[in-house]
């Protein structure tokens, strides 16, 4: 099951960017952006926090939230 984590793409699309201007902003390559507006990849928590300042929006924009699967405890 695919995991879309983050929302990268719909808030670029909201703000009418696009991955290039991101990747500029944030000092990425391009190909590294593509693969987090669609999810095959995650930016670390840093550049999150840098996406949300210049995207001008709140951190929790960016993070898709869901719930997940039971997982068993060690103890």
């Amino acid at each position: 099951m695919e995991r879309k984590i983050n929302r990268i793409k719909v808030m670029l699309a909201e703000k009418g960017k696009t991955n290039k201007w991101l990747s500029e902003q944030v000092g990425k390559d391009p190909a590294t952006v593509s693969k987090w507006c669609t999810n095959v990849a995650q930016p670390t928590l840093e550049t999150m926090m840098q996406i949300a300042k210049v995207l001008e929006v709140d951190l929790n924009d960016l993070v898709r939230f869901e719930a997940l699967p039971e997982i068993d405890k060690k103890e």
